[in-house]
């Protein structure tokens, strides 16, 4: 794990998956349980093996332990493998089928890199490169087989009352904030405080916090905490566990989000958002923001293409967010029904879960 949340967020959603929908019997490994507790209350941090969900979930420590690997082996983000496991993979007949799960990337190479093989140098043992991606070339993103059965049941009255918010008012901008740190963030409160209509935003407890606290001058931000200034009234929900985040997008206007797993969720909300991309050196991660933004914005007008692009790489920059706010906000509509036909488009290029599962299966085959 990398980044806290991101890299556990997509393992135990696509895990979950696995196991729930294609009755395969999953192992997960984690290095960092206490991160993973957070998105699965249900797990014990303090337990070296458990079983939640369908998923044997177990602490990946050193030394490694020996054992029998599954038929299939899943090295997800970048994550080397144990030599002892890899050895064992070797002597494993069949031998496994091996998958490395690739960061998302929206990038055009990204389809001719996908199921490439790549060889061990030294062991009969051959990786297949998975990338997950936005057209039908690549292996897709998560979405569960229920998620439009529990979009419709969602009710926008009942998730705000259950977070304590009132009936939504005329006008009222709602918004919620999941992202890292960001210098940009206090001339957008002052935008949004100086508005002449109602904003909410609902910020679930995480980095940002250091951000909104120091903007508002408070030292310290809790869940539970309402912050107000003019127009703006802004709410710390508690860490949102991963099943009921996708209720926290459906009930707003506008979502900002951050890494991977989050930034799908946005994208299936049918919402418009703004993606807060992991920082790289040498800004190597604004190739990655462009490369979703010149696909994404593809159907848009001139206009809102532009806004988009511009308060994208703003927030991204943390720098003259003020000044691209009303040129996004009012191209807020025009994204609405964007992201409609988005999720449409995705929905077409074909799920991850279910292709990962055939890919292995013509391999096992």
């Amino acid at each position: 794990m990398v980044d806290n949340f991101g890299d556990i967020g997509v393992c135990w959603r696509l895990a979950r998956q696995l196991a729930a929908e294609h009755a395969i019997s999953v192992r997960l490994w984690v290095d960092d349980l206490r991160s993973a507790e957070r998105l699965v209350p249900a797990l014990d941090a303090g337990q070296a093996s458990q079983r939640v969900d369908g998923v044997e979930i177990r602490r990946w420590e050193a030394p490694f332990l020996a054992l029998e690997p599954g038929q299939v082996v899943v090295a997800a983000f970048a994550c080397r493998l144990p030599e002892v496991f890899v050895e064992a993979m070797a002597r494993r007949q069949p031998r496994p089928v091996w998958i490395n799960l690739e960061y998302l990337s929206a990038e055009g190479w990204v389809a001719d890199c996908h199921a490439l093989p790549s060889p061990h140098p030294r062991l009969p043992l051959v990786e297949h490169f998975f990338f997950p991606g936005f057209d039908g070339r690549t292996g897709g993103v998560l979405r569960e087989a229920d998620y439009a059965v529990r979009r419709a049941a969602f009710s926008e009255e009942g998730f705000r009352a259950s977070v304590g918010l009132p009936a939504r008012t005329p006008g009222e901008l709602c918004v919620s904030l999941f992202s890292y740190e960001n210098a940009g963030l206090a001339d957008l409160l002052d935008c949004w405080s100086r508005a002449e209509h109602p904003v909410t935003c609902l910020v679930p407890e995480g980095r940002v916090l250091a951000s909104l606290g120091k903007a508002f001058g408070v030292g310290h931000l809790e869940a539970g905490g309402r912050l107000r200034r003019g127009a703006l009234s802004v709410q710390v929900l508690p860490f949102v566990e991963q099943r009921r985040y996708d209720a926290l997008l459906w009930a707003c206007d506008l979502n900002f989000v951050r890494g991977e797993d989050s930034f799908v969720r946005a994208q299936w909300a049918e919402r418009p958002f703004v993606w807060h991309i992991y920082p790289q050196d040498e800004d190597a991660h604004l190739v990655k923001l462009d490369a979703f933004l010149e696909r994404f914005g593809a159907g848009l007008d001139a206009g809102s293409g532009s806004a988009l692009a511009d308060f994208w790489h703003a927030w991204n920059r943390e720098q003259g967010v003020a000044e691209a706010w009303p040129a996004f906000e009012a191209a807020l509509p025009a994204l609405s029904e964007h992201a409609e036909r988005w999720a449409a488009q995705l929905e077409a290029a074909g799920e991850l879960a279910s292709k990962l599962v055939q890919f292995c299966k013509l391999k096992i085959e």
